[in-house]
C-alpha cells in the first residue's frame, strides 16, 4: 500500500514537466526512508537534471539506506546529463521501485541491471498503467518515429463547427478558448489547412505563451495561402511551415521563403499532402506532440489515416442547423457504426457552460482505414 502511495506522489510530480521536457519523458521521483518522505523532484526542463538527481539532492545524507520511487527506469547512459544510476549508487539507495522500464534503447533494462549489479534491489510495476499513459507521446515517438497527435475542435450541440456561411467566431466561450491556448502552449506544432487560413486568418499562437512555442504548420498543396496572411507576415517571429506538394509553383515557394516561411515539399496523396509523410517528417524533427485544429477536411484526413491519438472537444450549448454547415470530421469516415472509434479513458468538464470532452483513442473493431486527403 505504501509503494502505491509514494508512486502516486512521483507520478503527480512528473506531470509538472509537461511541455517543458519533451522530447524527453515526464519523470517524477520520491525518496522515502523509514516511511518518511525525505526528498522529491521531477524532470523540470529538457537538457537539465533528471528527476532522480533533484530528489537525491533534496534528500542529502538521508538517501543512504532509503527507497527511491521513480516513474521510469533510471538512465544509465551519458546524454545531456550524467547517468542517474551512478548518482543512485553513490547516494546509498538500497531499493528502487520504478513504475515501468524505459523503452529508450540506450536504457531499456540496462539501468536496472547496473543497479542490481551494485546490490540495489530493483522492482517494476507499481503504477505502471498510469506511467504508460503519462508518457504515451514519448513511447509513440520511440516506437513509430511519429509524434502523438491531438485533435481539437469546438462545435455546437448539433455537431457543427461553423454556420453554412462559414462563420465560426465564436462557437465556444472565453473559458474554453483559454483552455485551448494552454493546450497550444504545450505543443511542438499546430496543424491547420489553408482553407482555415483563408477563411479566418488566425494567429495560431499560444496567448499567453506557454512552455513551448509551437510551429504553425499549414497544409497547402498548391500554394493558395495569401502572402498577407498573418502567419506569413509573422513567420520570422514564430516558426511557420508550409507543407506543400510539387504542385506549389516555384515562384510562390520563393515568395513565402522570402517572408521567413519554411516550405516543406511532401509526397502527393490523391492530390493533397500525405498525412503519413508529414508525421514522419515531424517525427524526424523529434516533435513529440502535435495539435490538429482543422478545418473539417484536415481533421477528417487525419481521422481516415488513423493518425489521431487524443481528442479535445469543446461543445457549446448552441444549435445552428443547416445541411451545408460543416461538421468536425470530414473525409471518408467509417462505413459501419461498429467501426466507429471509441474514446478510452474519456472524461468531461464543464467550462462556464461549455462541455469539454477529453479522451484518447480506444479500441476499434477495424484497424484499416480508407486514407483520406489533407488540404
Amino acid at each position: 500500500m505504501d509503494d502505491a502511495k509514494w508512486m502516486h506522489r512521483a507520478l503527480t510530480l512528473a506531470e509538472r514537466g509537461r511541455g517543458w521536457v519533451e522530447p524527453n519523458p515526464l519523470v517524477g521521483a520520491v525518496v522515502v526512508r523509514d516511511g518518511q518522505l525525505v526528498g522529491e523532484g521531477w524532470h523540470q526542463r529538457y537538457g537539465e537534471a533528471h528527476a532522480e538527481i533533484h530528489a537525491l539532492a533534496a534528500a542529502g545524507e538521508a538517501a543512504c539506506g532509503a527507497t527511491l520511487y521513480v516513474t521510469l527506469e533510471p538512465c544509465c547512459h551519458h546524454g545531456k546529463t550524467p547517468p542517474c544510476t551512478d548518482a543512485i549508487i553513490r547516494a546509498g539507495i538500497c531499493r528502487v521501485v520504478a513504475a515501468m522500464p524505459d523503452p529508450f534503447p540506450a536504457v531499456a533494462g540496462k539501468g536496472a541491471e547496473l543497479l542490481r549489479q551494485a546490490g540495489v534491489t530493483v522492482e517494476f510495476g507499481v503504477g505502471e498503467a498510469e506511467a504508460q499513459r503519462l508518457n504515451a507521446p514519448y513511447r509513440k515517438l520511440l516506437a513509430t518515429g511519429k509524434p502523438w497527435v491531438h485533435a481539437k475542435w469546438a462545435m455546437t450541440l448539433d455537431g457543427k463547427i461553423a454556420t453554412r456561411s462559414g462563420d465560426s467566431r465564436w462557437i465556444s466561450n472565453e473559458t474554453s478558448r483559454r483552455r485551448v491556448h494552454e493546450l497550444r502552449g504545450r505543443m511542438d506544432g499546430i496543424v491547420v489547412g489553408v482553407g482555415t487560413i483563408r477563411a479566418d486568418n488566425p494567429q495560431l499562437t499560444a496567448r499567453p505563451p506557454g512552455p513551448r512555442t509551437p510551429a504553425r504548420i499549414i497544409l497547402d498543396s498548391q500554394g493558395r495561402i495569401p502572402e498577407d496572411a498573418f502567419v506569413v507576415q509573422t513567420a520570422r517571429l514564430t516558426p511557420t511551415i508550409l507543407a506543400a506538394t510539387e504542385r506549389m509553383p516555384q515562384t510562390k515557394r520563393a515568395a513565402l521563403q522570402s517572408h521567413g516561411c519554411e516550405v516543406l515539399i511532401l509526397p502527393d496523396h490523391q492530390g493533397r499532402v500525405s498525412v503519413d509523410a508529414l508525421l514522419e517528417e515531424l517525427g524526424r524533427r523529434r516533435c513529440t506532440n502535435v495539435l490538429v485544429e482543422g478545418g473539417g477536411g484536415v481533421l477528417g484526413a487525419f481521422f481516415d489515416a488513423a493518425a489521431l491519438d487524443e481528442f479535445h472537444i469543446f461543445i457549446a450549448p448552441r444549435l445552428v442547423g443547416g445541411t451545408a454547415a460543416p461538421s468536425a470530421l470530414g473525409g471518408n469516415g467509417v462505413q459501419q457504426m461498429a467501426e466507429a472509434l471509441q474514446l478510452a479513458e474519456w472524461r468531461y468538464e464543464v467550462l462556464d457552460g461549455d462541455l469539454y470532452v477529453h479522451g484518447e483513442r480506444g479500441v476499434q473493431t477495424v484497424v484499416s482505414f480508407c486514407p483520406g486527403p489533407a488540404s
